[in-house]
């Protein structure tokens, strides 16, 4: 299955590009394509998933525009076609 992927802030900077697309097994889950992302590129290596293998507290991962934590987290189902989007952390507010 083909899958959109997006990327913003400083992982646009570790990928090289705002969106790429990659092909992944049919059944893939939103684990399985981080874990390929962050072998793939070493600026990602450790920035998006911890050791138990969960999305880090601080980011947002959304499938189709839907955060995937309000999913099935790391094992929401992807299909061919989705666009999946990884935001690092926001920082800043009012002063």
């Amino acid at each position: 299955m083909e899958l959109e992927l997006r990327f913003f802030a400083n992982f646009r900077t570790a990928v090289g590009d705002k969106t790429i697309s990659r092909e992944y097994d049919d059944g893939s889950t939103v684990g399985d394509v981080l874990r390929a992302l962050e072998a793939e590129f070493d600026g990602l290596e450790g920035d998006i998933l911890d050791d138990e293998g969960d999305i880090l507290p601080q980011l947002s991962v959304l499938k189709n525009g839907r955060e995937v934590l309000h999913m099935e987290g790391t094992e929401t189902e992807l299909e061919d076609g989705d666009r999946l989007s990884v935001f690092p952390p926001v920082a800043g507010g009012c002063a």
